[in-house]
């Protein structure tokens, strides 16, 4: 989508004996980029996709037909295929707020949901992770976070122009490098989450695996509000013009939302602190 994207980009060599998936790595992209040429969107549709994205977070059982009536009030013409279209392309869909993750293929396993009725009582017991649409000035990219049930922490997170596996298996190998590994890890049913290169990594950790019912974003209501609260104080603030800004912006936010930024339902602690502290007492009653 962008400048410093498409530099990268431009170094890759197809002839060289390096596989392009290591020249990627160096490189510091995403092997799907190395694959993928961006379709251009125009202003008009990605001003759509804006608010369609905040009308989405506001009421994520609106389908394209109410979108549709939401829309036409403020003056967007747009009809019911063509903002399914766009949902489609956004990766959203009713009642089910995920970027296009529900879409699996045959004979992936599909596992339950663990966390109902569930005590979450220490860090690192439950995991969860979720993908999210991420509008920029001219294009959109995805975010993939991992986070601590527990203490809300933002563990890790990629960016991505394609919805694959890979950037997500790069940001949950950097949790377990820098945190270890949780007890449960819990996603939605998503083609991302179902595959086995997914399911397998985390297999090989001993990590349970949990995830969501059908249709039912609120079994991971906490990835859902760390979206919303980063989309709104941070996201919807800017207009980001590429790749390395948004990066930029939202490595500078991801910092405050997990050292300053207080939370109610952690009586105002950080999610730094209710992680660390957590831990270190954990630490001590071992002893």
């Amino acid at each position: 989508h962008q400048g410093g994207l498409a530099e990268r980009k431009t170094m890759i060599d197809r002839n060289h004996k390096l596989p392009v998936s290591h020249q990627c790595l160096l490189l510091g992209l995403a092997r799907s980029t190395a694959y993928y040429t961006p379709r251009e969107v125009s202003p008009e549709d990605l001003a759509l996709m804006r608010r369609m994205d905040e009308l989405h977070l506001e009421h994520p059982f609106a389908g394209a037909r109410m979108l549709r009536d939401l829309l036409r009030p403020e003056g967007f013409q747009a009809g019911r295929k063509h903002i399914g279209t766009l949902m489609a392309r956004m990766g959203i869909e009713a009642l089910y707020r995920k970027p296009n993750t529900s879409r699996r293929q045959r004979g992936e396993e599909i596992y339950p949901y663990l966390l109902r009725d569930l005590a979450i009582e220490r860090p690192n017991q439950v995991w969860a992770a979720d993908i999210t649409y991420i509008p920029m000035r001219r294009g959109f990219l995805y975010l993939f976070a991992v986070i601590d049930w527990y203490s809300r922490r933002v563990l890790a997170w990629r960016l991505s122009n394609t919805l694959t596996t890979d950037f997500c298996l790069d940001a949950v190998r950097e949790a377990i490098h820098r945190h270890g590994c949780p007890e449960i890890f819990n996603t939605d049913q998503g083609c991302q989450f179902t595959s086995g290169e997914f399911t397998g990594m985390l297999k090989a950790h001993g990590i349970r695996i949990s995830m969501d019912g059908k249709g039912s974003w609120r079994d991971n209501v906490f990835v859902e509000r760390l979206w919303k609260t980063l989309k709104y104080e941070e996201v919807y603030l800017k207009a980001y013009d590429s790749v390395a800004d948004a990066r930029a912006n939202l490595t500078t936010y991801v910092r405050f939302y997990n050292e300053r930024r207080p939370h109610r339902a952690l009586d105002g602690k950080t999610p730094d602190t209710a992680y660390f502290a957590a831990l270190a007492s954990a630490i001590r009653a071992a002893a």
